[in-house]
């Protein structure tokens, strides 16, 4: 060999070790995205407010604790009233009021029973058959669902736990329509008949078929809690593509802590012995088992050396259920926040975020950014390295990826919007059909049967003690103007005044009488 060759095989060695360095600093990051069903912003030991309360010290969530101090903790994060509507924002990036599958789904082309006789509303005939990835359903959402867009760019997509993206019979049923590898134990239903392996999860069980949870027929007679199934499943899945190096999105959607509410055996002694009554320490004992579900997919990211280019997004998808079916006094399970799931007041919106990006977020930080559901789409298609994506939907949802960078804390005074044409069914503060913004500090919200209007200074008032509406009008007016401006400009549907036959009307609408 010739002194030239020579000094070929050196240039071609060091430009092919620069392409294979290049190559390594460009690996896609593993995202998982782990949801909890039900969770309140108070049903843990990690504080979200300025000050610790009672109910975090009532709780234990080593694991949590363990993500916020190597994350960012978000103290102002924000889910629909109830599940699915948060699930398809997720799932789309999409308002609710512009996706209009504004309740929770279940059965094919039909609103719910609680729907059909409401003394003073006539319901509109939202998107009852919820996500669909096909065109031609016109009581179904056509979108480019955010596992697909992740799987068409090389991500193994994993789905582990409660869908409930589509009713019965329809495509977005099954996850593996909406752009998943992998579905564990995911299907129309949003709760499990039971969290028992011994009761094999509800199946068996005759006139149940709809909440038996499916798939998990290895663990049909054991005693082990869903949780736990549905885990180690899903540590199954992310070892397939470890094993095969390929990036993966872990979707860790907990049917926890939904109800039915029942005791996980490894932690519900030590709530019983703290002196809480049998169903509070049942649900304690369910937090805390998702809380372990968190630490062990944690550990074995660990264990495999892929911790540092793996990111982490923890959120709930409505606020912590108070009405009914707990222990106690009903409405105070999420204090110092009025009400919890079902509610338009903060326990049902307000909820527990962390996020963890090795490299790009800094330990221990908090952020007091304002984050709605609907913004997890383009964040998670941002760090995925998808920036030219042609979606069906309009996204409406902003990226958070600054914020976990440090780049910006506050993007300027930008309005969030909630909306909720629908019955949910239980009776408390805050429940029922109505529309909401919230902007900077204020937050103004519209009741659609009986045109209600209340307006809270958050910053002042977290509670939503104080109804301001007569001591600021302007205040109270501008928000209006700008809730019936969003909610005409997504086409919204708004439920008909049976009194007068029409469309309730929007908020702006009752300040020019």
């Amino acid at each position: 060999m010739n002194r030239i060759q020579n000094v070929l095989v050196v240039l071609l060695f060091f430009a092919l070790a620069s392409c294979e360095s290049e190559e390594l600093q460009e690996i896609p990051p593993n995202i998982i995205l782990f949801l909890v069903d039900d969770m309140g912003w108070q049903d843990t030991s990690v504080p979200f407010w300025d000050q610790r309360t009672p109910f975090n010290d009532l709780y234990r969530t080593p694991n949590m604790e363990r993500l916020a101090k190597e994350g960012m903790k978000f103290t102002q994060a924000y889910a629909t009233p109830v599940c699915s509507p948060t699930r398809v924002s997720l799932m789309t990036g999409m308002n609710a009021a512009r996706h209009r599958v504004t309740n929770w789904t279940l059965k094919k082309d039909s609103v719910q029973p609680m729907e059909k006789n409401h003394p003073d509303l006539e319901f509109p005939l939202w998107n009852v058959n919820g996500l669909t990835p096909v065109a031609g359903d016109p009581k179904a959402v056509h979108a480019t669902p955010l596992p697909q867009a992740l799987h068409d760019v090389g991500y193994f997509t994993i789905h582990s736990g409660k869908a409930h993206l589509g009713a019965i019979g329809t495509p977005g049923e099954d996850p593996l329509n909406l752009g998943f590898d992998v579905n564990i134990a995911g299907h129309a239903a949003g709760a499990p008949e039971s969290y028992l392996g011994v009761e094999n999860f509800g199946n068996g069980k005759e006139g149940k078929e709809v909440w038996a949870v499916p798939g998990l027929e290895a663990y049909h007679g054991k005693d082990i809690f869903l949780t736990e199934a549905i885990t180690q499943e899903a540590l199954k899945a992310m070892d397939s593509a470890t094993t095969a190096q390929q990036p993966f999105f872990l979707y860790m959607s907990h049917y926890a802590v939904h109800t039915p509410i029942m005791g996980d055996g490894r932690f519900l002694q030590t709530y019983l012995e703290k002196g809480l009554d049998s169903t509070e320490a049942k649900y304690a004992s369910m937090v805390e088992g998702m809380d372990k579900s968190l630490g062990d997919i944690m550990d074995y990211l660990e264990n495999k050396n892929i911790a540092e280019n793996t990111i982490i997004l923890f959120m709930s998808d409505n606020g912590g259920l108070s009405v009914h079916a707990r222990g106690g006094e009903p409405n105070t399970h999420n204090k110092p926040l009025a009400s919890g799931k079902g509610s338009m007041y903060e326990g049902g919106i307000r909820e527990p975020m962390l996020v963890k990006w090795p490299g790009k977020t800094a330990p221990e930080s908090v952020s007091g950014h304002q984050v709605i559901i609907e913004d997890f789409y383009p964040t998670i298609l941002e760090i995925a390295g998808i920036d030219s994506l042609k979606t069906i939907q309009k996204v409406d949802g902003e990226s958070f990826v600054p914020i976990l960078k440090g780049e910006q804390e506050h993007l300027g005074v930008r309005p969030l919007y909630w909306h909720y044409p629908n019955e949910w069914g239980p009776e408390g503060p805050g429940i029922g059909a109505a529309s909401t913004i919230r902007k900077g500090d204020w937050k103004f919200i519209y009741f659609h049967a009986d045109g209600k209007m209340e307006l809270y200074n958050l910053k002042e008032d977290i509670g939503e003690l104080e109804n301001r509406i007569e001591a600021h009008t302007e205040k109270a007016e501008e928000l209006a103007e700008a809730l019936s401006n969003h909610l005409k400009a997504v086409d919204a549907q708004m439920p008909i005044d049976k009194k007068t036959g029409l469309p309730v009307a929007y908020p702006i609408e009752l300040f020019l009488e």
